[in-house]
């Protein structure tokens, strides 16, 4: 990668917010704020990225890895990283003009382009036997019989429409047989421990979560009778996004493909280096503890990173027809999500550096 100025700052939250409340409704396009001409959407990604080219950058378990392995130090532009994740917080970002890039799941994208927000996925990540290595479980309430997929007839289970978790449950009702009409759907954001606290109050039957709240939920409440349920389904994707209206910008562009060349380096560092990752990500910036740490490792698996998107773009649309079925909103096609120039930017970093 080449050298060049490697400025990084981070953007606390509540100067994000300020940002936020003054760029809504001065945000420059991706041509005014370059100056030049802008990137046609099939022009070829530049490869040289130009003296002052700059990113705002929303991921923040990436900043991390970058900093252990010391890539952080080799950009050849300037990146501010923003304390913003999820998706909620990416697209108000975004809106705003002041993100650039956001690394979410797959619903995100949906959802902003079904609010008037359009919006590319640059990079795709996956989990190698995803069956095995899945992101959430079914989380069931204390005194709840759910032991099949069938017995959630009935059950109040937690929501969060545009939110990964709410496109799961959707996709497990299909796959169970039943329809939202066989259920009742309880809306509640699925920030935090929200979800175990919901269902250790019996607010909610059954939920999804995920990350340690699986070990921790269970290790806590298992005693009253608190479980969890494989839904058996494939919940590992994992994106780069940013508004279609950046891509137009050639300076981004070019400084996103190699943004999108380290994330990939990043991922491959962290399955490589487990006792760094969980050291200085779980326990130093997260506060969880080295158990907890060893947890997520354990429960993430090795990442893939493909060549080809194709797979991935079928089982989007799959979601995608699920969601705009249960929801009222127009089909979507899955294959206008994806900037597809970026399609072997992260597996040929993978395969350089091997």
């Amino acid at each position: 990668m080449s050298q060049g100025p490697h400025h990084t700052s981070s953007l606390r939250p509540t100067l994000a917010a300020l940002v936020l409340l003054l760029l809504t409704a001065c945000a420059p396009s991706a041509a005014q704020e370059s100056g030049g001409p802008e990137l046609a959407a099939q022009a070829p990604l530049p490869t040289v990225v130009p003296q002052g080219a700059r990113l705002i950058v929303g991921d923040p378990a990436t900043k991390v890895a970058l900093q252990l392995s010391g890539e952080i130090e080799t950009f050849s532009f300037a990146i501010e990283w923003a304390n913003i994740s999820g998706g909620p917080q990416t697209s108000e970002a975004f809106r705003a003009g002041a993100l650039d890039v956001g690394a979410v799941a797959d619903i995100p994208p949906i959802h902003a382009t079904w609010t008037g927000l359009p919006v590319k996925i640059v990079a795709s990540k996956f989990r190698k036997d995803p069956l095995a290595h899945p992101t959430y479980e079914l989380g069931i309430a204390p005194g709840v019989h759910v032991r099949t997929l069938a017995d959630l007839r009935g059950k109040k289970i937690a929501y969060s429409p545009g939110q990964a978790q709410g496109a799961l449950v959707l996709r497990v009702l299909k796959k169970a047989g039943l329809t939202k009409d066989d259920v009742e759907l309880i809306e509640l954001p699925s920030t935090g421990d929200v979800y175990p606290n919901a269902l250790a109050s019996r607010q909610v039957d059954v939920a999804p979560i995920g990350g340690v709240n699986i070990k921790r939920y269970t290790a806590k409440f298992g005693k009253d009778g608190a479980t969890t349920v494989q839904h058996g389904l494939r919940d590992d994707p994992a994106h780069l996004y940013v508004r279609t209206e950046t891509l137009k910008d050639p300076a981004k562009a070019a400084a996103l493909r190699e943004y999108v060349a380290a994330w990939a380096r990043a991922s491959r560092w962290i399955h490589e280096h487990p006792k760094e990752w969980i050291d200085g990500y779980y326990v130093k910036d997260q506060g969880l503890n080295a158990a907890d740490g060893q947890y997520l490792v354990d429960q993430a698996g090795e990442p893939d990173i493909p060549a080809d998107w194709s797979e991935a773009i079928t089982r989007h649309q799959e979601t995608i027809d699920i969601l705009a079925a249960e929801t009222g909103n127009e089909p979507l096609k899955a294959e206008d999500l994806y900037d597809r120039r970026f399609e072997p930017v992260a597996a040929a970093a993978l395969k350089e550096g091997a």
